[in-house]
């Protein structure tokens, strides 16, 4: 799963990494970003913009929003299958912009957090799905199964989208889900590391740039 994750990138980098979209003047860095927060997402509308959505995914049939508490991740095996995610799949799909994400390796000393980003250090995009319930517009992470460098840690993986299938991920037509499912595999393992951090992170009210200092025992 993915559970927390960070974007600590200023906003010029990440319109050179996101040129089609209208990036705002100012993001304060967010390093460690947890379920029921706002996120920044570009959704499949035009024009393509960073809008900031509700972390676990409402769908708009929902009898009580709570449910969202359950729908930070989606499998992306099961998309096209479950109910809160086919439609959105098909229709409602969306960019959740990072540049790391937080997973917690089990030792025999106990469970540590490790953080996990590209080698470059350049952000990139999560593989997203919206909805919107009310006045509530939400969204979700999917995930798929680990790449070598995460399975030592985790079995799942969030998607990391190419950048060159950013477009055909938030196009704004409906999409036949056997067409998109392709997009949804893990990233390169060799394009990525992994190193142990402070168990700070555990605390969702911890914000500081000490979150993804690495440890070194």
């Amino acid at each position: 799963m993915c559970g927390r994750f960070t974007l600590t990138t200023d906003t010029g980098k990440l319109a050179e990494a996101f040129p089609d979209v209208v990036i705002p003047d100012s993001l304060a860095p967010r390093y460690n970003i947890a379920p029921t927060q706002s996120i920044a997402v570009v959704r499949n509308l035009l024009p393509r913009k960073v809008e900031f959505l509700h972390w676990g995914l409402i769908p708009h049939w929902a009898k009580d929003p709570q449910i969202g508490h359950k729908m930070i991740n989606a499998r992306a095996e099961s998309l096209s299958e479950k109910p809160s995610f086919r439609e959105s799949f098909r229709k409602r799909r969306c960019l959740i912009l990072a540049d790391g994400f937080y997973e917690w390796k089990k030792t025999p000393s106990g469970k540590v957090p490790m953080y996990i980003r590209l080698k470059t250090g350049r952000p990139f995009a999560f593989a997203g799905l919206w909805d919107v319930w009310g006045e509530i517009q939400s969204c979700t992470i999917i995930t798929t199964t680990s790449n070598e460098l995460v399975a030592e840690i985790h079995d799942r993986i969030p998607v990391i989208l190419s950048p060159a299938d950013y477009s055909e991920w938030i196009d704004p037509n409906e999409k036949l889900s056997d067409s998109l499912q392709g997009l949804l595999v893990p990233y390169p393992s060799e394009e990525m590391t992994a190193y142990r951090v402070s168990v700070k992170v555990n605390d969702p009210e911890v914000e500081g740039h000490e979150c993804v200092v690495q440890i070194f025992n």
